[in-house]
């Protein structure tokens, strides 16, 4: 019987596989799914909200819902996933559907990351027109007066 691959699946806080012989891993990134092997060669790569799955010592198919991750192959037989979530189970289509509701999440944080970012930027666009528009308190024609009481106030 040829070596199998040690998996291992983390979180932050808990070690959530510690697969000594796992025959084959199976996961997805942005490129698409892939498949990793014993003898495979060194490997790194993002995983977003995904199912990874893998076949135990027995043959046994098993899974894992992952929130966006990071996998490392080392040594040809060493797999490692560091997540920030995951959930293990045996329902490949309940998982599927939790993954499903992780993207929507993500999805919907990007969204709203993008719109705070455009408002930001507006607001920085309008600030540094009305720096730059001559004519108004403020612009870089009109610096503001200093009190003629000479205590420094600005009117």
């Amino acid at each position: 019987m040829k070596a199998g691959l040690h998996l291992s699946i983390s979180t932050p806080t808990v070690i959530l596989v510690e697969e000594p012989a796992a025959q084959s891993v199976r996961a997805e990134d942005e490129s698409g799914g892939f498949g990793i092997l014993p003898g495979h060669t060194e490997f790194l790569t993002a995983l977003p909200a995904s199912v990874v799955s893998w076949r135990d010592r027995d043959g046994g198919l098993r899974f894992c819902a992952l929130r966006a991750g990071l996998m490392t192959v080392s040594g040809g037989n060493r797999v490692s996933i560091a997540c920030r979530e995951g959930i293990l189970g045996d329902d490949l289509a309940a998982l599927e559907s939790e993954v499903a509701k992780l993207r929507a999440a993500e999805l919907d944080a990007e969204r709203r990351a993008r719109v705070e970012h455009m408002r930001l930027h507006a607001s920085a666009v309008r600030q540094i027109i009305r720096y730059l528009r001559p004519g108004q308190a403020g612009a870089l024609d009109h610096p503001p007066r200093i009190s003629e009481a000479g205590d420094g106030a600005r009117s």
